[in-house]
């Protein structure tokens, strides 16, 4: 924290009373998360301001150079404030902090400085980081808290990704929304209390809620599918990406989204591979950190083991395998933003038969234009059969040029799909480039399978 910033502590105090305003990013997660703060005594509001004024807001708010995820979020937070809807002496503000490389750790104290230049200087902000980055003493991450986060994101992951392939296809509009709906309250109620959640009960629920979404009735029919990859804000924010995912549905299209632990498995990975490469942890240190990846991912494979158990649905990705799909193409030591995990998420993507790829991006990101539209020729080259287009968000972007970007790459798809029903192709391969890269060690420890 630069040494001039006085921050203003959310104390224990104001845990009584004040209101804990946080931006969105993934509308069932969040929702999940901030029903679990609030079984622990935290009044807590997800944000759902949208529109024309959150980024008239954040342009007001920080420099127009500062990345668009930034400008969106601090926008979000400054519009909710001057909306005259909460009380600004009895207000606080919550934010996730990395610690990474990339400026969305600095986003906190951007946040700061446009409080103070709006005359707001006194509302706290709260620094939500798994290291603990800055402390405040009315707001604390207890084990069973971390514990009922954890399963909201294994339990989030499962439903976005059950909704998305039911909301194409649903005959009745709206039914798997409902779903989702009355998942989440019965899931809430589910997670209160103390002690930590049985894991017994927690696969019972994957079962549960995998029949209720087969039972939703839906036509049968094959419609385009099309994979979102790309930064982590733009890439599930509905704020941030322009409503993408219903864009596609109105286009008749069926989205396909990785999953959030999918983005947290990379970050425990990085946390591994800093030892290979630079030896930053101790002996100790990289044990645990072993222990909890080969745990995260053992988790992973019985969320994939239910689905495919059940036999209606698709899973997503196992994280060891999109680990090594990256093998002579890009190198597991390029982790800047979302680094080597967007160029992985793509291949993975294609290798499940889902070649249809919109590739969000900020404008001024260039970790992720490197990771992402820079890697797109030699995906193509290697995979002819991909459909991959690379959309820019920001304040200057125009909706109408963004959306008519997508319309070609789904125009792009349906012509291919009518050349494949004519002349079906042979069934592809994926070559191996092994020998771009030099084997790493980690792939026989970190990156095997693990055994169900």
């Amino acid at each position: 924290m630069p040494q001039n910033e006085e921050r203003v502590v959310f104390t224990r105090e104001m845990k009584k009373d004040y209101t804990i305003l946080v931006p969105t990013m993934l509308p069932i997660h969040f929702k999940l998360m901030l029903n679990i703060l609030r079984a622990y005594g935290y009044k807590c509001e997800l944000l759902e301001n949208t529109g024309k004024p959150v980024v008239d807001a954040g342009l007001r708010s920080v420099h127009n150079d500062t990345c668009y995820p930034a400008l969106l979020v601090i926008g979000q937070m400054i519009d909710a404030l001057e909306s005259g809807k909460y009380d600004l002496n009895k207000v606080a503000l919550m934010i996730s902090q990395t610690g990474g490389g990339c400026r969305a750790s600095n986003y906190i104290h951007l946040l700061r400085k446009a409080l103070k230049k709006a005359g707001m200087g006194q509302i706290p902000v709260i620094s939500l980081s798994a290291s603990g980055m800055e402390p405040n003493p009315g707001f604390k991450l207890t084990p069973t808290m971390i514990d009922r986060i954890f399963y909201a994101i294994l339990y989030g992951d499962l439903l976005m990704l059950l909704a998305n392939q039911c909301r194409p296809y649903e005959i009745e509009r709206g039914e798997s929304d409902r779903l989702v709906d009355r998942w989440s309250r019965r899931l809430t109620g589910e997670m209160k209390g103390r002690g930590l959640l049985s894991y017994h009960q927690v696969k019972q629920n994957y079962r549960a809620i995998l029949r209720d979404f087969a039972a939703v009735p839906r036509r049968k029919e094959e419609k385009v599918k099309v994979g979102i990859v790309g930064e982590i804000y733009v890439k599930f924010s509905p704020l941030g990406n322009n409503n993408l995912e219903e864009f596609l549905l109105q286009e008749g299209a069926e989205p396909v989204v990785p999953g959030l632990l999918d983005f947290c498995l990379y970050c425990v990975y990085n946390m591994l591979m800093d030892h290979k490469l630079y030896g930053l942890n101790s002996r100790i240190k990289q044990e645990i950190l072993e222990r909890f990846y080969h745990m995260l991912v053992k988790k992973q494979a019985d969320v994939i083991d239910a689905i495919q158990s059940e036999g209606s649905f698709r899973p997503g990705g196992y994280f060891p395998h999109t680990v090594d799909l990256t093998r002579g193409y890009i190198n597991h030591g390029v982790k800047m933003g979302e680094g080597w995990l967007l160029t992985a998420e793509m291949l993975e993507l294609i290798e499940q038969g889902v070649c249809n790829i919109v590739c969000t991006q900020p404008f001024g990101c260039l970790p992720n234009h490197i990771v992402g539209k820079g890697m797109m020729r030699v995906i193509k080259e290697r995979h002819p059969e991909s459909n991959i287009v690379a959309v820019d968000y920001d304040p200057g972007a125009t909706r109408i040029n963004q959306e008519n970007r997508i319309k070609l790459m789904l125009a792009n798809a349906v012509s291919i799909a009518e050349e494949k029903k004519q002349k079906p192709e042979p069934v592809r391969r994926r070559p191996r480039y092994a020998d771009e890269f030099p084997p790493e060690e980690e792939t026989s420890r970190m990156a095997m399978t693990i055994k169900m």
